[in-house]
Order: structure tokens, then sequence, then C-alpha cells
């Protein structure tokens, strides 16, 4: 059966062993992050367990964990980690061509056939999937499958795979976590009526009864809000909430499952637009040692912005009928 669990405590250790590779060469900072953060993973359970039993003192020492990972990431500082060789990277790619891009293909394939397929699966007369979210386990699934096809591919040995992982995890740095945080950062806006505040906000401003002020405050509202928050995914629920569901959906009428779907892919507009998106967009020039740290935005705004116009369209012409 897989359960999400087992894939939270297949992560533990590979960032357990990213802290232990630092310990080793001394870089305590990121050994003490990525160790810290180990922990988080692997206690996930039992913070949840705990909560059930009304014992707030692991969730406590979670919350500890935060601040730890915050004051930790205030002091790391991104340092070259030896590769292979410009010579012999370029031969092995000369040599694989097009088969290196195999292992990065598989991730959507495997975890769209989970979702599709995996509940209807069963082994044993136990059904093939536990726990949580079949999209979750399908991405989680497929990562660790495109990791044995690289090491296949490639013909390396299977420890090459957790070292590049640990070398690319240590470049990126604290910024690896954006995603996750931003969207828990989300979630918090949400429970405490950030959405709430904006839909009375917007309910001042725009002629609620129009179905194209609606849209359009709800899609450049998720621009803005993705453009500051960094992230879509912390955008989302603070949107929806305020403008998607009060007033297109239950308002208008709008066709939820259409909505959300473009209204995140409406998100990510902004995404291309900002540096807050660190991992996108400032990691990849600090990678490519480009002279402009804002290189990689500046080239996506001619994508970002015809797409943005597209994404309105699309709202308006399918999620009210």
């Amino acid at each position: 059966m897989l359960d999400l669990a087992l894939f939270y405590w297949l992560l533990a250790a590979f960032l357990l062993y990213a802290g232990w590779r630092n310990a080793r060469e001394r870089r305590w900072l990121h050994a003490g992050f990525w160790g810290v953060l180990a922990l988080l993973f692997a206690g996930g359970d039992w913070i949840l367990a705990a909560r059930k039993d009304g014992d707030a003192l692991p969730a406590q020492l979670a919350g500890i964990g935060v601040i730890a990972l915050a004051l930790l990431a205030v002091g790391m500082r991104r340092e070259h980690i030896e590769e292979a060789p410009l010579e012999l990277r370029r031969a092995s790619a000369q040599r694989l061509r097009h088969w290196l891009f195999v292992p990065a293909l598989l991730i959507p394939l495997v975890t769209v056939l989970v979702v599709l397929l995996g509940p209807r699966i069963a082994v044993f007369g136990h059904a093939l999937l536990g726990n949580g979210s079949a999209t979750l386990i399908g991405l989680a699934l497929a990562s660790v499958v495109a990791a044995l096809a690289a090491i296949v591919v490639t013909r390396l040995p299977p420890n090459a795979a957790p070292a590049e992982g640990r070398r690319l995890l240590d470049t990126m740095g604290w910024a690896a976590l954006l995603p996750l945080v931003l969207a828990t950062l989300g979630g918090v806006f949400t429970a405490s009526g950030v959405g709430d505040a904006i839909a009375a906000l917007v309910s001042t401003v725009i002629p609620v009864d129009s179905r194209l002020a609606c849209l359009l405050a709800y899609a450049l509202g998720m621009v803005l809000f993705t453009v500051i928050m960094g992230n879509a995914f912390a955008a989302f629920p603070v949107l929806t909430a305020g403008i998607g569901l009060p007033l297109l959906i239950q308002r208008h009428g709008a066709d939820p499952a259409i909505l959300g779907s473009l209204g995140m892919l409406t998100g990510y507009c902004g995404t291309l637009l900002t540096p807050m998106a660190a991992n996108f967009n400032l990691v990849p020039a600090a990678l490519l040692e480009l002279d402009d740290p804002n290189g990689v935005i500046r080239a996506q705004v001619p994508t970002a912005i015809p797409l943005l116009l597209v994404n309105i369209a699309m709202m308006y012409a399918l999620v009210f009928r």
C-alpha cells in the first residue's frame, strides 16, 4: 500500500543525508537547517496524533523548529559545491542526447497514471493507495521512479542520485522551501480572515453585479497577490475565499473547477514577474551566473502578459457556461 507517510519518511531520510554531508564538510548552518527540517518531516504523524489527543507539546516543538529554520537561514550562504568536470558533462550529454529527458518526462506521466488508475488497483486485496492525496502520492512515487530511471539511463552508481540531489539542494539553499512556506502562509491568511476583508473591500470598489468586474478583480488580484507573496499557492486560498467563492461562484454561478484551474494558472503569470519567487527567478540567475539578477524575470515578461490576457478571456468564456 502506497501511503503518503512513507514518502515523507523517505524525504526526511534524504534531508538527513544532506545534513550529514554538510556536517562532514563543516558547513554547520546548512547541516543544522536540513537536519531540523528532516526531523519536522519525520515527526509529522506524531504531531498530528498528539493534537488529536490534546497534547500541544509536539506542535510547540514543531514551532520551535520552524523558528530555528528561520534563524539558520539568515546565516546560510550559497557556496560552490564540486561537480563533474565540464568536459565530462558535455561528453555525457552528447552520449545520452534526448534520453536525458526521459526521467523528467516520467514525473508527470507517472503522476497522471497513479491519479487515474491508482484508486482502481488493489494488491492482494488491499487498495494500492493508502492515506493521503492521490495526486501527492502519485507525484512522490513519480519522483522515485524518475530517480531510478536517471540511474539506469546515465549508468551511474545508485549513490549518485542522493549525492547530486544534495548538491542541488544546497545550491538552492533555503529558497527550496519557499513554495511550501508560501502555501502555508496562504492558509494562515485565509484562517485569519484576510479573504473576508478582501471581499468587503472589493464589494465597495467594484460593481459586484457585473460578472466582468468580479472576474477582473479575481484575475488581477491573483496576479498581484502572487507578485507580493511569491507563489500562486499562497494567493489562491485568499483570493478564492474573498472573491472567487462569494462573488463569482455563489453570486454569478461560475463553474468552480474551471475557475480554480484557470485562476491558479493566472496566478502563475505573477510568478513569472516577481523576485519574491526566488527559487524560480533568482536561483536560476545565480546558477547561470547572469550579470543581471533579474534577467530571468525580464525574459519572462513577454510570456506573462499575453498569457494573463488569454487566461482572462478563457475564464470569461468558460466559467459562466
